[in-house]
């Protein structure tokens, strides 16, 4: 995505200030609700004594820190670096690829395949609209979001089905 690309996707944003305060909004309310989610599901499993609990922290643990050590060492500039106006101002510098906020609404939704599946399809759906609103915020890049949803789900499927 270019900068001209980026600005012609968020104009219309732009015109509606409660758009942009919306997407900043929308970006913090589903982050939290992810990171609600997994707790919540830990708890629960903690409480229930199944011996599942320690897999279901463990594999998105061990993901989670295989894909902060690739970020740091691959160390990709984000958009709002290169000269994009951003809609969500940060001042972090580097390490978007792949998108850890993405990375984990996916990883979290396949920990619940894997204990809850019902529940599961919602979170699938919170993690591709939080995709989407770190790519309108200005904050990654499609590339970054897409391989941190492709990320959570490969590492899930192999976490918890492949090598059981």
């Amino acid at each position: 995505m270019t900068k001209e690309q980026y600005e012609r996707f968020v104009a219309p944003l732009r015109k509606h200030p409660h758009a942009v305060a919306g997407i900043i909004g929308i970006n913090k309310a589903l982050t939290g609700f992810c990171y609600v989610m997994y707790p919540f599901l830990v708890g629960y499993l903690y409480l229930m004594k199944d011996e599942r609990l320690l897999r279901c922290i463990l594999v998105p643990g061990i993901s989670f820190a295989a894909v902060s050590i690739f970020r740091r060492i691959f160390d990709a500039p984000r958009p709002y670096e290169q000269g994009f106006d951003s809609l969500i101002k940060r001042d972090k510098k580097g390490h978007s690829f792949p998108s850890r906020h993405v990375f984990s609404a996916f990883m979290i939704a396949m920990t619940y395949a894997y204990i809850l599946p019902d529940i599961a399809p919602v979170l699938f759906c919170v993690g591709a609209l939080l995709a989407v609103i770190r790519v309108l915020g200005g904050v990654h890049f499609p590339k970054d979001v897409l391989v941190g949803a492709v990320s959570g789900i490969v590492m899930g499927i192999f976490g918890f089905w492949v090598f059981p």
